[in-house]
């Protein structure tokens, strides 16, 4: 297969995936013109129409839907060719390039980082640390690291681990304020939340099938999730945390979890999760190694 089909079948695959050829040429790093020419193309050559085009959607067409399942499998083909020579060779080379939030690079990925870096001493890494929701797409990253609950429909996401989230103090704030053991005890306590627009306002209690909905007011808004960790632990006040970040700070006596009977979930009552989020499923073999790496340390730690 030339690079000239090979693409046209890239091409064709990511217009059918995402519905649109503005979408497909953003996912393909390309202008949506040049991706129309390499349908146009694809069609004079099999002389059949594969996709109905209307201002508002993309629908395949009878002889489309019969040529997309040729066109996944010949591109997985050539995907597994890849992989093949990799793993022969370049395998173990490049760099992957991600994002993810604060609070993972306090302990957990560089753990992760370490032990992947002495097994691949060939791969670089680039991981761009912040709290903000990092478009793969857009920032032209391998994946992007998430917690929470939600990601646009245009990207694959891949669950990571489950978690909770409880809330915790200082001993010390409470040896002063006192310890709060239900919702509406909260009303007498400074509160610690994020600023980030996409992390919810109100706060909803789970005990066993009973949800109770808080409106939380706080006193202090800080935009990182490690600084509102470091501003509990430091005795500010009452925060939203995971457990795979508070706890370890429990067992060493700088936080006490509160309203101990809760655990904060979903407006629909969902534990959230830590996804991968990336914009397709062809993932380098360097990529898709270190999330492995990612996921195994999250099962051995915090299953």
């Amino acid at each position: 297969m030339s690079l000239g089909q090979l693409w046209e079948l890239q091409a064709f695959c990511a217009v059918v995936d995402r519905h649109s050829f503005v979408s497909a040429a953003r996912l393909l790093g390309r202008s949506p013109s040049t991706v129309t020419r390499a349908i146009q193309s694809l069609e004079a050559q099999l002389g059949h129409e594969l996709l109905q085009r209307s201002q508002k959607q993309v629908r395949l067409t009878e002889a489309g839907e019969a040529y997309y399942g040729y066109a996944r499998q010949m591109l997985s083909l050539q995907a597994e060719a890849e992989e093949s020579l990799s793993v022969q060779g370049t395998l173990a080379q490049g760099w992957i390039r991600c994002s993810a939030p604060e609070s993972l690079m306090m302990d957990f990925l560089p753990s992760v980082m370490a032990e992947f870096g002495r097994r691949n001493p060939q791969i670089s890494i680039d991981i761009q640390v912040s709290d903000a929701a990092h478009d793969p797409i857009a920032d032209k990253l391998d994946f992007a690291i998430r917690g929470g609950f939600a990601y646009p429909s245009e990207l694959i996401g891949a669950p990571l681990w489950s978690y909770r989230r409880y809330l915790y103090a200082s001993p010390t704030y409470l040896a002063i304020r006192g310890v709060p053991e239900a919702p509406e005890a909260l009303v007498e306590h400074d509160l610690l939340m994020h600023t980030s627009p996409r992390i919810l306002k109100d706060w909803y209690f789970r005990q066993g099938d009973v949800q109770v909905r808080y409106k939380a007011q706080p006193r202090y808004r800080l935009s990182s999730g490690v600084a509102l960790y470091n501003a509990a632990v430091q005795g500010l006040g009452i925060c939203r945390l995971a457990d795979w970040l508070a706890e370890p700070a429990v067992q060493a006596g700088r936080l006490v979890r509160v309203c101990s009977h809760y655990r904060l979930t979903s407006s629909t009552g969902h534990d959230p999760q830590i996804h991968a989020v990336y914009a397709s499923t062809q993932l380098p073999q360097r990529v898709r190694a270190f999330l492995e790496a990612i996921k195994s340390a999250a099962r051995e730690r915090y299953a």
